[in-house]
């Protein structure tokens, strides 16, 4: 196996042979079951950082130099790895900064983490041992602390501590499968992003806690605008689009809801009227609302909520998904029906709420719908109708 450990620099002439010698003579001796190299990825510093790496690249016969635009670090890593891959044949990649904020003696410990079975290891500055520098002043402690708290918040991945670090190691599998979608993201957003996407195509994520070092040479390359206006700008948008489906599903709903009420009332008050025993009459009622439901939902999801899943479609017919469909939303009809059974068997046909009195089978619609419906119809119609899973693998 060969690890790389990728270096984008620009003006870190003062840091880059401390790092390279310190990872050379102290850190790539310990590490047996892996070949190691370096590759500095540089934007044409004018300080002279590429002349450094040249006069190295004498010393140490795994050392190597990719020289290109300044377009920032995400397109920075995006060039060094391509480079570690298709001239180095690396099968696993470091990101690390050039100034020594990420300590080199946890490398070992990252690629424990690759063995394990992760596929991309993440630096933790905020969790288990992790720090940030003491000496910071409050409004940066803060502005960081917050920064990740915000992401793991949007994103409801509360397991990842550190989303906007750049100390990682990751599989070439992982880099291959996402690079398509990441050349456009030519900052710090290109970490969050990065890490964004293989946590949504299920790559597993393995953390390892570090202290990261204050810069003690050069000048940080942290452009607020960039670190601020523009992550905002890509979370809004990936949450916008991962929910883009589920707010259709609701919408859906919303109208299922209105077929299934006014189906039940129909059925409880004209044809199930004859039915003397209330909790029966109206627990028929609430199914067979639920069935007129399921065929309205069934209908606007295939054409709608779910049209980008064609390749699922040609699987079956229409037909054949439609009594799919019926047949997995069995439980939802019986749990409906159990629901409006049970409460007005309880409470009679009648219930006041607030002081206003209204139908016990409509009552209950509404929390069995909110916390039991919604939930289980959602995850049957990803993982069994329209298997969406497998639509995002063949992406």
């Amino acid at each position: 196996m060969k690890a790389i450990v990728i270096i984008p620099t620009f003006n870190e002439r003062e840091n880059i042979e401390k790092l390279i010698g310190i990872l050379e003579n102290d850190i790539f001796p310990q590490i047996k079951n892996y070949e190691m190299g370096i590759l500095v990825v540089d934007d044409n510093s004018p300080d002279g950082t590429a002349e450094v790496v040249r006069d190295l690249m004498k010393k140490w016969s795994n050392l190597d130099l990719s020289v290109g635009e300044k377009e920032g670090l995400g397109a920075a890593y995006v060039r060094g790895m391509n480079y570690a891959i298709e001239k180095l044949n690396a099968d696993v990649m470091f990101e690390m900064d050039a100034d020594l904020q990420h300590d080199p003696k946890k490398v070992p410990d990252f690629l424990q983490k690759i063995d394990e079975g992760n596929d991309l290891v993440i630096g933790n500055r905020y969790s288990d041992g992790g720090s940030i520098p003491s000496n910071w002043p409050l409004q940066r402690k803060l502005f960081s602390i917050t920064a990740n708290l915000f992401v793991r918040f949007a994103f409801f991945k509360f397991s990842i501590h550190d989303w906007t670090g750049g100390f990682r190691v990751l599989k070439k599998e992982v880099f291959l499968k996402e690079k398509s979608s990441l050349s456009k993201f030519k900052g710090y957003t290109f970490q969050v992003s990065f890490l964004h996407k293989a946590v949504r195509d299920n790559f597993k994520i393995g953390q390892v806690p570090f202290h990261f070092s204050d810069r003690t040479l050069g000048d940080s390359k942290i452009a607020p605008r960039e670190y601020i206006f523009d992550l905002l700008e890509y979370i809004i948008i990936a949450r916008i689009k991962e929910l883009e489906r589920f707010i259709k599903f609701l919408i859906v709903g919303g109208t299922g809801f209105i077929v299934q009420l006014i189906t039940q009332e129909i059925f409880a008050r004209i044809i199930f009227a004859a039915i003397t025993t209330e909790s029966l009459r109206d627990g028929f009622s609430a199914g067979f609302g639920a069935e007129a439901a399921i065929i309205s939902n069934f209908m606007f999801n295939n054409f709608w909520t779910f049209s980008d899943t064609k390749h699922v479609k040609q699987n079956s017919n229409f037909f054949v998904k439609l009594i799919k469909f019926n047949i997995s939303g069995f439980l939802s009809v019986f749990i409906q029906f159990a629901s409006v059974f049970i409460f007005v068997h309880i409470f009679g046909e009648d219930i006041a709420i607030a002081g206003i009195t209204i139908k016990t089978r409509i009552a209950i619609l509404f929390p069995t719908i909110i916390f039991l419906i919604i939930p289980l119809n959602y995850l049957i119609y990803n993982k069994i109708i329209w298997k969406t899973q497998h639509l995002k693998d063949k992406k």
